[in-house]
């Protein structure tokens, strides 16, 4: 599934290169040249991961990095470093700091579009393209298809977002804010309640096939999918 990254690069050369790349494996690529455009960028909107050179004017990647995991909105993009040092206590150095994976240059674009995608997939599962399968319920990503019990299901495409996220995020209680965030989107300004107006229809397309109950209301806080009663 595309995912929209932003690249924090100040060789013009390698962030060409870089930009083609992902952009050919399908992903939507925002660039910066520095940490403080990077910064802005991530203020206007916040980006599915994060590619972050190490070795950068002014601000560094590590203090980059430090800054967006120390802030509740971004704490929990993704984040893979770039950069020319190979040396473990560097790559220690910049694990610590909050980086989610570290790719030492000179790299393959096969690599570096292999590690995004698996980064996606232990972060932010909802970005990638893998069939989820729960208790009979199947979502299709890719055909943008949902069967119960083999029976195809009628949904709306904010619903299908929606349990798209529910599906791959089981057995945690998300608010409506984070809700909102993570499925229509952040800066789009929603009211919560609209949250529960779609978490209705989903549950209506889902009673048929007695998936309704998988989407549970946990009082004060929000909202679990939990094969669990």
């Amino acid at each position: 599934m595309p995912a929209n990254i932003l690249l924090v690069e100040d060789e013009p050369a390698i962030q060409e290169l870089i930009a083609f790349n992902l952009e050919q494996a399908g992903h939507h690529v925002l660039r910066a040249d520095t940490a403080e455009q990077g910064l802005s960028l991530v203020k206007n909107a916040l980006p599915d991961l994060v590619l972050l050179d190490w070795m950068l004017p002014g601000v560094s990647g590590i203090d980059f990095t430090r800054r967006l995991r120390s802030d509740e909105r971004t704490k929990t993009v993704p984040i893979i470093m770039l950069t020319a040092r190979s040396e473990e206590p560097d790559k220690i150095a910049g694990l610590e700091s909050g980086a989610d994976d570290y790719i030492t240059k000179p790299f393959s674009p096969r690599e570096l579009v292999a590690r995004i995608k698996a980064v996606l997939r232990r972060r932010a599962p909802q970005m990638t393209d893998d069939v989820v399968d729960v208790n009979g319920l199947r979502l299709d990503p890719t055909t943008h298809r949902v069967t119960a019990q083999g029976r195809p299901l009628d949904l709306g495409p904010t619903e299908f977002r929606l349990l798209h996220f529910f599906m791959t995020h089981s057995e945690r209680v998300h608010s409506r804010s984070q809700l909102l965030d993570h499925v229509w989107g952040d800066h789009v300004f929603v009211e919560e309640r609209t949250v529960d107006v779609h978490i209705r229809r989903l549950r209506s397309a889902l009673e048929p096939s007695c998936h309704a109950d998988l989407i549970q209301t946990v009082r004060g806080a929000g909202y679990r999918f939990s094969v669990q009663g």
